[in-house]
């Protein structure tokens, strides 16, 4: 089988990742890269076509699929011009900045029958597997979700400072690490709606921590705790079925070192997406969906704050 032609436009932090995974995966090879730094190309020159606009290496006619890995503000633009090429779309978390662009992005894919898939790195965790394949045996339902992402981000962004600027990052930790949080829940609960938020902003109103509270339509809950300014790093899930079992997985434990565990998990990233269909399929509206929960944690805390105002 030959293998499928791929493009990576932004080569920030998360792109290593990505680059690995296809270096590795026989079903892949890397077909161009693209970034607005001379420096982030550099090691590429002499390698494989550099591209520093994105619509360039779009108008490759051999390319078969793209990565934007770009800070979060440019990611509706890109996708929209990859999915009027024809090319499927492999999009970092979130989908996009705002929901409304998300739902154009979702709409359009679905016109133009064009995969559109957001990298939701966490559900490939070898953990998550495991806790998957646990409840599918196991005799009673959920009962409720914990899910835990806590860290201190100053320390995860390396030199991509935009993720610390709420106009290109979309807001702070619900924004940012809410989607992945939020996608781990819907993995295992199906559907859910926000019931409650708890944000704390720091004094330039970024929030750097967060308790959601969800509810699925069988009755269910979740907890979803973020923290930007946690000292160390814990991302991990608690599950409580209806006969008072406790299940759970630690999403770092197997993997000793500093974002060790995202090497196997963006290569199941890349997997998945190589069998990816278009919008309006089941189960492939999943990046819309978790940013209408990002929009609806932040709209439940206005009107959590508002009340409080008038009290």
């Amino acid at each position: 089988m030959t293998a499928r032609r791929i493009g990576v436009i932004g080569l920030g932090a998360v792109s290593r990742y990505y680059l690995a995974a296809i270096g590795r995966l026989p079903g892949w090879t890397l077909a161009a890269v693209c970034d607005a730094r001379e420096d982030a190309l550099r090691p590429y020159r002499g390698h494989v076509p550099c591209h520093t606009g994105h619509r360039a290496l779009l108008a490759d006619p051999a390319l078969d699929a793209v990565v934007v890995a770009v800070p979060n503000h440019a990611h509706a633009g890109i996708c929209r011009d990859a999915l009027r090429a024809g090319v499927p779309v492999c999009v970092e978390k979130p989908l996009a900045l705002h929901a409304a662009e998300g739902r154009e992005l979702t709409a359009l894919a679905r016109e133009r029958g064009t995969p559109l898939f957001t990298a939701f790195h966490r559900r490939y965790n070898d953990g998550v597997r495991r806790l998957r394949r646990d409840l599918a045996a196991a005799r009673a339902p959920v009962a409720s979700v914990r899910v835990r992402y806590l860290e201190r981000i100053e320390d995860h962004i390396a030199g991509d400072t935009w993720y610390l600027d709420p106009r290109r990052c979309g807001g702070g930790c619900v924004a940012d690490n809410g989607p992945n949080a939020f996608d781990l829940v819907r993995l295992l609960l199906g559907d859910v709606e926000v019931s409650g938020a708890e944000i704390t902003r720091d004094g330039h109103g970024t929030d750097r921590q967060a308790v959601v509270a969800l509810r699925a339509a069988g009755g269910a809950t979740a907890t979803v705790e973020l923290d930007w300014s946690y000292p160390g790093e814990v991302k991990d899930i608690e599950v409580r079925l209806t006969d008072g079992t406790v299940r759970g997985t630690d999403m770092l434990a197997r993997h000793p070192g500093f974002k060790a565990s995202l090497w196997h998990e963006y290569a199941g990233i890349l997997a998945d997406f190589a069998t990816a269909r278009a919008p309006g399929d089941t189960g492939t509206d999943d990046g819309l969906a978790a940013l209408e929960l990002v929009a609806a944690s932040y709209r439940t805390e206005r009107a959590t704050t508002a009340e409080r105002g008038r009290r």
